[in-house]
């Protein structure tokens, strides 16, 4: 089923997807005018925080996940992006290094634009710099509902919420009544659901056995969205 009307989506999904999305035709073919492919294989890291960027990513097909790792190496996902969406521009706009990590979650076909082409073409398009503003502003309020998330519901409701989000980035020729697989490991999940691995596993078995999701491998697939958007706190 569609969710549109029961639960807000948008509070937690960025929106990059729409920047290039009807981009006037010589702002897109300047921007990607050097643009280079790359398949990352999955868990193959696209960039590293701290390093300095040399262009940007726009991801064709696949996902990605963007992290950060504490002092103690382990990893805490932020954000999963989808096909669609862009990843580095923020370190240029602030003319600093990357603020976290990329790698792909699945085999994933990404195009690099030059920083040079970006900035060029940002300089050019008064419709390009209007998107990416609204999409910065846009970021910033996913990233406060998150902090909130976090301070203030428990593990089960944060798992509801991600399985929830998440299920929206899988959909594939998506027809109404039809299940959404999510294919992810439980260590993934664990670090965007902000817990340990031996929590998330638990805590599928419990949904399973109440037939909100069925699991096989690394495939967890919600068959009850709206029980999922009740455990979150979304009636």
């Amino acid at each position: 089923m569609s969710i549109k009307g029961i639960f807000p989506i948008d509070k937690w999904d960025f929106k990059s997807r729409s920047v290039l999305a009807g981009l006037p035709d010589g702002d897109l073919e300047m921007l990607m005018a050097n643009q280079t492919e790359k398949v990352y294989k999955l868990s193959e890291v696209i960039f590293w925080e701290g390093a300095y960027p040399s262009g940007i990513f726009y991801i064709k097909e696949g996902k990605v996940k963007k992290y950060k790792l504490d002092k103690d190496g382990r990893e805490h996902i932020i954000y999963v992006a989808n096909a669609g969406e862009l990843l580095g521009y923020h370190a240029i706009l602030s003319e600093d290094r990357y603020p976290d990590s990329a790698a792909a979650l699945e085999e994933t076909r990404i195009a690099f634009i030059p920083k040079e082409d970006f900035l060029k073409t940002l300089q050019h398009s008064g419709v390009l710099n209007g998107r990416l503003l609204k999409n910065l502003s846009h970021e910033f309020a996913v990233l406060a509902n998150s902090l909130s998330m976090f301070a203030k519901s428990s593990v089960r409701e944060r798992l509801a919420l991600q399985l929830i989000i998440l299920r929206e980035k899988y959909k594939v020729n998506f027809q109404p009544g039809m299940p959404v697989a999510i294919n992810m490991s439980r260590d993934d999940l664990a670090s965007l659901v902000g817990t340990a691995r031996e929590n998330v596993v638990r805590l599928l078995s419990d949904l399973k056995e109440e037939k909100i999701v069925e699991t096989k491998g690394r495939t967890i697939t919600v068959l009850d969205v709206q029980k999922l958007i009740k455990i979150a706190g979304y009636k």
